[in-house]
């Protein structure tokens, strides 16, 4: 299981002290934010992942994952545009591969 790590900057508003972080794994996408006493983690199951949106400014970008399961979507700004365009290939990479998985190996007739 492979796991990438994106850290959202310092520079941005909310990410001073406890910055958030978005770890995309082959199985799911998950949000951690910390706090003075705790932390906040929220995660989505990639088959659950109904669209995945990107707003670009001019250094930075928010990233907006919504699901298909009715819950609130994972919402993340002060990423680099790089980082968020690479989460979005992941999860797309991930859901592409997910049905072929499931299907497992070809059968010959």
């Amino acid at each position: 299981m492979t796991t990438e790590s994106f850290q959202a900057s310092r520079w941005t508003h909310g990410n001073f002290l406890f910055p958030t972080l978005i770890e995309v794994t082959d199985r799911a996408v998950l949000r951690r934010k910390r706090r003075w006493f705790g932390s906040d983690e929220v995660s989505i199951s990639l088959a659950k992942v109904a669209s995945v949106h990107i707003r670009t400014g001019l250094i930075w970008a928010d990233i907006l994952i919504e699901s298909s399961g009715g819950t609130d979507p994972l919402a993340s700004h002060g990423h680099t545009k790089a980082a968020a365009r690479r989460i979005k290939e992941l999860i797309e990479s991930y859901q592409a591969a997910a049905p072929r998985e499931a299907e497992g190996p070809a059968r010959s007739p």
